[in-house]
């Protein structure tokens, strides 16, 4: 009777010791899951898309885990598709407006007014035709603007034409583009007289030359929100990327870009 007692006693303990180590290891689901990547999905105006490839490489160094996916292009074109469906993580929009109808459609669950830029006339360089401020547009055969009702840019350059009174007589010669970007090419390539695009999209190429910079009271202010989408399918990892980009190291990336910071 002794010896079974002792046997039983023994099994017991060794069952507890067993458990006691299977409970404190982790299984290999759970570190499967610790180690598991997330992608991220930006939508983003296409006129900080050179800043934030850079923020994005410091970003994904220190955290490994988490990868960057962009889809730049214009403000407008991008709240139409999160509008949609579009299965994105974060808004990074270049007009208040835009991101806004995203906040009254509850879409967007936090967000926060970031950056500020300017708005500029460029030319080919060394190559002007004659023009030397907004008012010389006039003179242009063609020039280049992005379409108003998409791109937030555009719609700054028609507002500044219509408060410089002379949007009549250049509308007609107007070549509409896609985003800001499109615009910089058709000047760098010569086709197109004159374009109305951000201050950092003309720093950032060698072929053209920023001719005048339009007061800001000639348009509404020109703001960057930036906001995590409610239906994002990585909350956590969307507010970590959010929370970076207001960093004093991201904000200096941006500055170094053109932008400006806002308080």
């Amino acid at each position: 009777m002794k010896k079974l007692s002792f046997l039983f006693f023994s099994i017991l303990l060794l069952s507890l010791v067993m458990s006691g180590c299977s409970n404190n290891e982790p299984s290999k689901q759970t570190q499967e899951a610790a180690n598991e990547e997330v992608t991220l999905t930006i939508s983003a105006a296409a006129s900080l898309q050179d800043a934030l490839t850079d923020i994005t490489a410091t970003f994904e160094k220190e955290h490994p885990d988490v990868n960057i996916n962009y889809n730049f292009g214009a403000s407008g074109a991008l709240q139409q598709q999160i509008s949609q469906g579009a299965p994105v993580d974060l808004f990074f929009s270049a007009a208040e407006d835009k991101f806004d109808k995203l906040v009254e459609g509850d879409l967007i669950e936090k967000g926060i007014d970031l950056l500020g830029n300017e708005l500029v006339l460029i030319v080919p360089k060394d190559f002007s035709r004659g023009i030397e401020s907004f008012e010389d547009l006039t003179k242009a055969k063609k020039i280049s603007i992005g379409t108003p009702e998409t791109v937030p840019a555009g719609k700054y350059a028609k507002e500044t034409l219509e408060h410089l009174k002379i949007w009549t007589e250049v509308e007609r010669n107007t070549v509409y583009a896609k985003d800001v970007r499109q615009v910089l090419t058709y000047i760098e390539t010569s086709n197109i007289d004159a374009g109305i695009v951000y201050k950092t999209d003309a720093l950032i190429s060698p072929k053209v030359e920023i001719i005048a910079t339009a007061n800001e009271n000639t348009h509404a202010p020109i703001i960057y929100p930036v906001g995590v989408v409610k239906n994002s399918s990585h909350p956590k990892e969307a507010q970590l990327f959010y929370e970076y980009l207001q960093s004093e190291q991201s904000i200096n990336v941006f500055k170094k870009y053109g932008f400006k910071g806002l308080e």
